[in-house]
């Protein structure tokens, strides 16, 4: 399965108005890991624009072969605003986004070109200003650890970028440890390595 473990992603809400014939165009674009948060997210924006002519909106929760996608014209002749939104952000190499732009009407209708045209251009508005952040994919796992090997085992867990984030003292010590997965194999081979292949981490 192609499933990137480390993918650009917005770094904060972020929001910026255009305006095309005396309408205004308000683009609202924010990190959204899963369908649910960028459907609250799209919630939140119709309560603060509650009074617009449409707020309409694109979301790509998740990057790579695993994406959830979402939009809406919200009232907008089809096709003229949730899909050209959408097809800003699938170009723009982006994961976990959602974009919602909020249209208050200027009394000149734009025909479904000039809507298009619009979205587009405040969804690019957005992405041009958006900072951006990178999302890196970790998983915890747990191991059992000898008190022999304990100080050796902690300087293999740091040498490989992981990080220790429970300890358990009792017969063995049993450590919490959380990885990036793309730092996985390596850490796996030392301590096998290490231990003769008598430790194994246990990932959750």
């Amino acid at each position: 399965m192609n499933h990137a473990t480390r993918y650009p992603i917005p770094a904060e809400t972020t929001r910026i108005e255009t305006r095309v014939v005396n309408s205004r165009f308000i683009a609202t674009i924010t990190e959204a890991r899963t369908a649910e948060a960028a459907r609250a997210f799209i919630d939140e924006c119709r309560a603060t624009f509650h009074d617009a002519s449409h707020n309409v909106y694109a979301f790509r929760a998740g990057y790579g072969a695993s994406v959830t996608e979402g939009m809406s014209d919200d009232g907008e002749p089809p096709g003229t605003a949730g899909r050209p939104a959408l097809a800003v952000l699938r170009g723009a190499d982006l994961g976990d986004v959602a974009l919602v732009i909020t249209r208050y009407f200027g009394g000149t209708k734009l025909g479904t070109g000039g809507l298009v045209r619009a979205y587009t251009e405040a969804a690019q508005a957005a992405l041009a200003v958006l900072p951006r952040a990178e999302r890196v994919e970790r998983h915890d796992g747990i191991l059992a650890v000898s008190y022999a090997l304990y100080e050796r085992v902690r300087l293999l867990i740091t040498a490989h970028h992981g990080e220790a984030i429970s300890e358990d003292f009792a017969g063995d010590i049993t450590l919490g440890v959380r990885f990036a997965v793309e730092d996985i194999p390596g850490y796996e081979a030392a301590l096998t390595a290490l231990s003769n292949g008598q430790i194994e981490t246990i990932w959750l």
